[in-house]
């Protein structure tokens, strides 16, 4: 996946209920925040299995929380977490969800390109349960186990091991043209 730390859905739902009461706020860039009227509008869990560059096959899952933010501002102050757990108790009651998956929060608004995000830093401040959101980023999983990825100075192939590939000497083995004649032996 990516050098970001990843949460997992068991310890952000954790980190939830301990913050009931508290007004689920997400800031999404440097003092950029989700409008306080914005919607839970899904939960979808992605198994994900993929083939890298160096033919390795992967497997996790991911978590997507989307949100989704109105046209019009619709109200003073966001959800309560307490109303976000509802709605993850609406959601788990029809599809189990893998409290290992990582979770990610799916976001966009007329001035930011919808994307997912992974939640970073989670903190109760004041009356706010505060989720600030970092980016994904894209990441060569055959450089992560020590592969290589592109070309290299010595024009090596993409992605190909990490490992020194031992040299074959070849030897000629015509010394002379009358060398492998049938009968002669060197054949």
């Amino acid at each position: 996946m990516n050098n970001q730390e990843a949460i997992n859905w068991m310890s952000f739902k954790e980190q939830l209920l301990v913050h009931p009461t508290l007004d689920l706020q997400f800031q999404y860039a440097e003092n950029k925040w989700v409008d306080t009227s914005y919607h839970i509008t899904e939960i979808k869990q992605a198994p994900i299995v993929s083939v890298d560059c160096g033919g390795k096959m992967n497997s996790w899952t991911e978590i997507i929380v989307q949100l989704w933010e109105p046209a019009t501002h619709q109200q003073e102050r966001a959800m309560k977490v307490g109303k976000a757990l509802s709605i993850i108790e609406l959601v788990e009651k029809t599809l189990p969800l893998n409290p290992l998956a990582t979770v990610k929060i799916e976001f966009g608004n007329s001035g930011f390109d919808t994307r997912q995000m992974f939640p970073g830093k989670i903190t109760a401040d004041g009356d706010n349960l505060v989720v600030d959101l970092r980016p994904d980023s894209v990441q060569c999983k055959a450089i992560e186990r020590g592969g290589s990825c592109g070309t290299t100075a010595t024009g090596e192939e993409c992605c190909a091991p990490a490992i020194t590939k031992p040299k074959t000497e070849l030897k000629n083995l015509v010394v002379s043209a009358e060398c492998c004649t049938p009968g002669s032996g060197c054949c």
